[in-house]
């Protein structure tokens, strides 16, 4: 477990908003060849891997996403500092006062800044506190000497250069995981150290597997396409949502009963409740109310498949998250109970 702990921390600290997620996907190239597997790098960027298994007629696709929320410079404003647009979904007050770096694409530079609402001061401005965080005000102070558009513009920052949050990532001695991007860089982390084992191991899995490691899920069309036709269960493997009359925790795996495309394959959901019974791995059932995954996207792209979604417990979703290692060692067991059981009937 502490190898997937490891690679949690080297996934978050690269920058990989949706858009702008070469660098990790050469990341996972390297780290799964040297593990000695073939691969394939889709069109879209998104990293595949397949081991053949006893049965090689039926086919199992297993997802985790590595692209995550991030921005895009909108506008140069007069005074020098960036204008924003989103990528992913998420309220404007979830990256207020967080450090970021904005990917300079004419130049390959970095440039850092922090996000702030404009009128941050509160010695001048009143409703420093009170005021709607919107696109209009909220910007990117630069870490550079500029005080107009056109010493901004001379760093050759323009429109649509990438801008990523900072992730923070910190491990805890009482086995907290605080980062931002743990969704879903800790489920592909575990997806790597699977990987890693089966290698290593010479593991044989009964049913031939597909591991995509995606890179557009926070925008909604994923691991949605080039799905092989023998591909009878579809698994995503992602964050379990926590707040208000939610069952997920920081200590246990989530399963998902249903999200905001539906409910999931209930004999799929059946079959892993009882696979967590019978090798007493702590999990939870749940509904997420306002989330889509890998899963739901192939569903909505035609996907003739059973289909299931679960995860580890992350606090704070799409703000600065946070997991403990209990949660992260139950879903990489039930991740490896699942690959090593036979097919859902």
């Amino acid at each position: 477990m502490n190898q997937t702990v490891e690679y949690i921390k080297e996934l978050t600290a690269i920058a990989s908003p949706t858009g702008f997620t070469r660098e990790i996907s050469d990341y996972l190239v390297k780290t799964l060849e040297d593990f000695g597997y073939q691969l394939v790098r889709t069109a879209k960027g998104g990293v595949n891997v397949t081991i053949k298994g006893q049965n090689d007629e039926q086919h199992r696709y297993v997802t985790a996403h590595v692209d995550t929320l991030g921005a895009i410079v909108r506008a140069v404003k007069p005074d020098g500092r960036l204008k924003l647009d989103r990528i992913g979904g998420f309220p404007w007050n979830m990256i207020e006062g967080e450090n970021c770096t904005v990917h300079v694409a004419s130049t390959g530079q970095k440039v850092s800044g922090t996000i702030l609402i404009h009128q941050t001061s509160c010695h001048v401005y009143k409703d420093a506190g009170t005021a709607e965080r919107t696109q209009d005000n909220m910007e990117v102070r630069l870490d550079v000497k500029v005080s107009n558009e056109k010493e901004t513009r001379a760093l050759g920052i323009e429109v649509g250069d990438f801008i990523s949050f900072d992730p923070r990532t910190i491990v805890t001695e009482t086995g907290f995981i605080k980062s931002r991007h743990l969704d879903d860089k800790v489920s592909a982390a575990i997806l790597l150290n699977l990987l890693r084992i089966y290698k290593e191991e010479k593991i044989e899995l009964p049913v031939t597997t597909h591991f995509a490691f995606s890179v557009f899920e926070e925008v909604g069309h994923g691991a949605n396409s080039n799905i092989p036709a023998q591909v009878v269960e579809y698994l995503a493997v992602d964050m379990g949502a926590m707040g208000d009359d939610q069952q997920t925790d920081e200590y246990t795996v989530s399963i998902c009963v249903k999200d905001a495309s539906g409910p999931y394959h209930y004999d799929f959901r059946q079959h892993l409740v009882a696979l967590a019974k019978e090798q007493d791995i702590p999990f939870k059932l749940d509904i997420y109310p306002f989330y889509g995954s890998d899963a739901s996207a192939a569903m909505s792209a035609g996907a003739e498949v059973k289909h299931a979604l679960l995860g580890a417990g992350i606090e704070s979703s799409h703000s600065y998250e946070r997991t403990h290692i209990d949660s992260v060692v139950a879903t990489e067991r039930m991740v490896d109970a699942y690959l090593k059981s036979a097919l859902v009937d």
